[in-house]
């Protein structure tokens, strides 16, 4: 009889299954499971290394430490070193009565000894209580989830958004982003983009906590009131480098009406489809987190078929060799040309592939009103 298929999993699989999500999951009962299992480790080394110590001499017992070190908290991992001092103890003193000292053994308890002490040390300096590969799991999930409020989405016919980042030094946490909002009816898009002060991972963790804030207000005030908000929590926070520029825009899907609100951002632009041009917005303002009573101000247009806005962060323009105005000007005619070569698709990717590499965050995000087919001729974009 052919044995059935897709029954449940074995006793044993289901039961190392469900001790591994534990573990993953940071519970207690996870972490005594994992010591438990370097426990085992550690038993099966000191049996080989009785037996055979030229094989598995007292620094083989350095493997538990090094796992140990990835997938227990600091308490677990104190106790394992203390276990692995008793283990790798035993197999000293043996090998010692049956052979002798000798002085390289000295070198490998030593080496043993500053290995645990360092691994010890790194474990005490995780301030989440987790070790390092579940802690960076946690911030990996956390920004995950903040990333869908940056995910601007499906507009009505007609109108397209698009965005690209590229983190200082590569990094997967970003001190620029996004935060986006549709109305329920989907007559009304919202966003703001946002550079927290800084760069690379460390403006990306203070990203991450303002990205959650603005996440749950977007929408439910009005422009002024969110930045007005947004601006009293970063000055709550007093953190070292405790600003952020912002630029907000709230655009009507039916008529192509807009507003614009900066807080010490680099100024948006539009692109005139009439012009074949982009136009530098006269909105501007104080960034967050600096005054009490920061001053804002509003522009407003009309974005025409044709015609789109384009939002960027300093790390765009700005640099070693170029200041803010000469990069606003050499970006505009960048943004010109990529946009007359081949249109908006993909502008934002193509306009950073030229913006040169440095030490900062670089943010581009385009919001265009497609044209009627019939504007199109031949096929080709004006």
């Amino acid at each position: 009889m052919s044995s059935r298929q897709g029954g449940p999993p074995s006793v044993p699989v289901a039961f190392v299954r469900d001790k591994t999500l534990a573990w993953r999951h940071g519970t207690q009962r996870g972490q005594l499971f994992a010591v438990a299992a370097l426990a085992v480790i550690t038993v099966v080394i000191l049996a080989a290394s009785l037996v055979n110590y030229n094989i598995v001499p007292v620094a083989s017992f350095m493997l538990p430490l090094l796992l140990g070190s990835i997938a227990l908290r600091y308490r677990p991992l104190l106790v394992l070193v203390a276990f692995v001092g008793v283990c790798s103890a035993i197999t000293v003193t043996h090998e010692t009565m049956t052979t002798g000292w000798s002085p390289p053994r000295l070198s490998n308890i030593i080496t043993l000894a500053l290995g645990a002490a360092i691994l010890l040390y790194a474990a005490s300096r995780y301030q989440s209580g987790l070790p390092g590969p579940l802690g960076e799991a946690m911030l990996v999930e956390l920004n995950d989830r903040l990333q869908v409020q940056g995910v601007v989405p499906s507009l009505p016919n007609g109108w397209r958004s698009q965005s690209a980042v590229l983190s200082a030094g590569g990094a997967k946490f970003a001190g620029d982003f996004l935060v986006a909002n549709l109305s329920e009816d989907q007559s009304h898009l919202e966003m703001v983009l946002v550079d927290v002060c800084g760069k690379g991972v460390g403006a990306g963790t203070q990203s991450l906590q303002f990205a959650g804030a603005l996440g749950g207000l977007i929408g439910s005030l009005p422009p002024l009131g969110l930045f007005s908000a947004a601006n009293d929590f970063l000055l709550r926070q007093h953190w070292d480098e405790g600003f952020a520029t912002a630029v907000h825009v709230l655009v009507d899907l039916k008529t192509g009406n807009y507003s614009v609100v900066n807080a010490g951002h680099p100024p948006a632009m539009r692109w005139v489809h009439g012009q074949s041009q982009w136009q530098v917005d006269s909105a501007r303002g104080t960034a967050l987190g600096v005054l009490e009573r920061p001053d804002f101000h509003r522009s407003t247009g009309v974005i025409a078929p044709g015609d789109a806005l384009m939002f960027y962060t300093d790390g765009v323009v700005e640099s070693r060799s170029r200041d803010v105005v000469s990069g606003i000007d050499w970006l505009r005619a960048t943004a010109g040309r990529v946009v007359m070569s081949d249109g908006f698709d993909g502008a934002p990717r193509r306009i950073l592939s030229h913006v040169p590499g440095g030490d900062d965050d670089r943010a581009v995000l385009v919001l265009d009103r497609e044209r009627p087919l019939v504007d199109y001729g031949r096929g080709r974009q004006a």
